[in-house]
């Protein structure tokens, strides 16, 4: 976000930017050769330990921040059929960091989508970097 939209997120209250979906400008895109890296948000703006939803190239997307490092996901859950992920819960099972759905609690690996109580469940995931404080998912 940024201009108008990431003064607005900012000034939004904490209880109201829980639901809030962020969204990219058409400005914010990198091209590689892999394919459109995105501008989601500043780092400061994803909270520790928690999801946010955003919304990139017509996807829901799932954000999860712990620490430094930044992972995205595809936000439907594949067992409910709902973009609820970024809500679940993040934790880690066996020191791998994990976000359980809020509806049916499957825990999926933030790293590579797995679930690891179905084996026949799956999340995509998304390439993240971050530049001057900005994180930026490549969707290909």
């Amino acid at each position: 976000m940024n201009g108008a939209n990431q003064s607005a997120w900012q000034e939004m209250p904490d209880e109201q930017r829980q639901g809030a979906e962020m969204e990219p400008s058409r400005e914010n895109v990198l091209q590689s050769e892999h394919g459109e890296w995105l501008r989601v948000c500043e780092l400061a703006a994803l909270p520790e330990q928690a999801g946010r939803s955003a919304w990139l190239g017509g996807r829901a997307l799932a954000l999860f921040r712990l620490g430094e490092r930044v992972y995205a996901l595809d936000d439907l859950d594949p067992l409910a059929g709902v973009a609820v992920l970024s809500r679940g819960l993040v934790g880690d099972c066996g020191g791998e960091p994990v976000v359980a759905s809020p509806l049916y609690k499957q825990r999926y690996a933030l790293a590579d989508g797995r679930c690891l109580d179905d084996p026949a469940l799956k999340v995509a995931c998304w390439p993240v970097m971050q530049s001057a404080g900005e994180v930026w998912v490549l969707l290909g």
